[in-house]
């Protein structure tokens, strides 16, 4: 297996890191040599903030070289066209207009809900990222939040690719 190279992008307060703390974890539960970074920037006043989280048989560096991220995972639909340079021609982009505000029954499981959208296109079990949401999380929002993973699912699963 090649190492994917995934990026979480948004801003402060929104689980940005979370997410790539769930995602690494799900990757290290399956095995896989993980490597991960942050850039906080502003993020305690709603500043930019991203995370690398890089994956495979051998991984030798955490970041994720500019136009290179297979996937980008953005949580605020202000920071879309702010980080697209990172994503690598033909990459994925998953943009939190994917999930439908309605659909969602706790506004902040939208990072979770991508994590899901994002889990239709890689080698990684579902029941895995399940088990790393709930270690991340506290019981009382397992529930809200495993709804939100399948919601994430089922929407990437019924768009096809989104570029």
């Amino acid at each position: 297996m090649s190492v994917t190279n995934v990026v979480v992008a948004g801003l402060g307060g929104q689980g940005v890191i979370k997410a790539s703390d769930i995602l690494a974890d799900t990757a290290l539960l399956a095995g896989l040599d993980v490597k991960k970074s942050e850039i906080h920037g502003m993020s305690q006043r709603g500043g930019s903030v991203t995370s690398d989280v890089r994956f495979g048989t051998a991984v030798l560096s955490p970041m994720v070289p500019r136009g290179e991220a297979d996937y980008l995972l953005v949580l605020a639909e202000s920071e879309v066209e702010v980080a697209r340079p990172l994503l690598r021609a033909g990459g994925i982009l998953l943009s939190p207009d994917l999930i439908p505000d309605a659909d969602l029954t706790n506004k902040r499981s939208l990072n979770v809900a991508l994590l899901g959208a994002l889990s239709h296109y890689l080698d990684l079990s579902p029941e895995l990222f399940l088990q790393a949401v709930r270690e991340a999380l506290p019981e009382k929002l397992h529930a809200v939040n495993e709804r939100a993973f399948e919601l994430g699912r089922k929407v990437a699963a019924g768009q096809g690719t989104i570029r």
